[in-house]
């Protein structure tokens, strides 16, 4: 499923560390100075992991910093959150995510029709020589369009 809609935060780290094999759009059940705080693009995705627990899907470690204009109502700003997903696709991650190496992280935070959504991925943990041999092929494929970019200057 695609993010569409305003792009809030993104976890760029994740495709780097996890090979994303599944990904899920989810709600989070927010207070009302939280949602302000989004909207100001206050959120940061950096070690936050979702689990499930009781049958329920919980995000752990998003940091949404206080909204400065709240007073004695502002938020924890790590607080474990709830996510809104389907029972079906719940019970899918739970038979996914208890096997071994994997876990599920979150991957964008959006605003997609005035609702604050979260991309969450299924992912299985990257060796170090998987890594390398990622940033290998991103190296290639980046001389690759430079060249050809290059190529297409020279015959004009």
């Amino acid at each position: 499923m695609a993010a569409e809609g305003q792009l809030i935060a993104q976890n760029k780290k994740a495709r780097h560390d996890f090979h994303i094999e599944e990904t899920y759009e989810a709600g989070m059940v927010l207070t009302g100075t939280e949602i302000k705080s989004i909207r100001n693009r206050r959120a940061n995705l950096k070690d936050s992991f979702a689990r499930v627990s009781q049958g329920e899907v919980y995000l752990h470690n998003l940091h949404i910093s206080p909204y400065e204009q709240g007073n004695r109502y502002n938020h924890d700003p790590v607080r474990t959150r709830k996510l809104l997903l389907h029972r079906k696709q719940i019970n899918t991650l739970i038979g996914q995510s208890y096997q071994k190496g994997y876990t599920l992280v979150p991957l964008k935070i959006y605003i997609k029709n005035g609702v604050a959504k979260v991309l969450i991925g299924l992912g299985k943990g990257k060796k170090k020589y998987d890594k390398r041999e990622d940033l290998k092929q991103k190296d290639a494929k980046r001389e690759m369009q430079r060249a050809f970019k290059d190529n297409q200057l020279g015959r004009e």
